[in-house]
């Protein structure tokens, strides 16, 4: 096996991971499948995990996504390919960090997620600008982190 069989055989196991499989390419937007995804993993697995389990997961997950999503590019030739759907993954479970773990909750978490990651507020938008990996993720981070902000200060009004 040569090297350029090798690079596309990473490329191409990079692009099958950070689409989620057949999950990316889902019909009608796949970044809310990807949400919606990452939603049932964070009910049956992460929802009664702790704070750090649950802070580590995310961070290594970020990290790998980020070279996940560049080697993703390069082997498609395409910058941020909608059915790279990984990093919404992150941005979903920032949101649900500090969810009740209640099916409320976890609805109102999903659509906060969705929509801060389709109106993309600043810096949101901005973050997109970065090239590579980064591009991909860190508006998903951020989206994540302001459907989190959220969620805290609903569960603080009704509580």
């Amino acid at each position: 096996m040569t090297n350029t069989d090798k690079s596309q055989n990473v490329g191409k196991l990079a692009y099958t991971i950070s689409t989620l499989g057949p999950v990316g390419f889902l019909p009608i937007a796949p970044g809310t499948w990807g949400s919606l995804v990452a939603v049932v993993i964070w009910w049956f697995f992460l929802a009664e995990q702790t704070l750090v389990f649950n802070l580590t997961i995310i961070a290594i997950l970020a990290l790998v996504a980020v070279l996940l999503c560049e080697l993703a590019e390069k082997h498609i030739h395409k910058t941020d390919p909608g059915e790279i759907v990984i990093d919404e993954v992150i941005g979903q479970w920032i949101t649900l960090l500090f969810c009740p773990h209640n099916l409320l909750f976890a609805f109102i978490g999903f659509i906060l997620f969705r929509l801060f990651d389709v109106l993309k507020p600043f810096p949101v938008g901005i973050s997109q600008k970065l090239h590579g990996g980064w591009g991909i993720v860190i508006d998903d981070i951020l989206a994540g982190i302001y459907g989190l902000l959220v969620v805290v200060l609903l569960t603080r009004m009704i509580s």
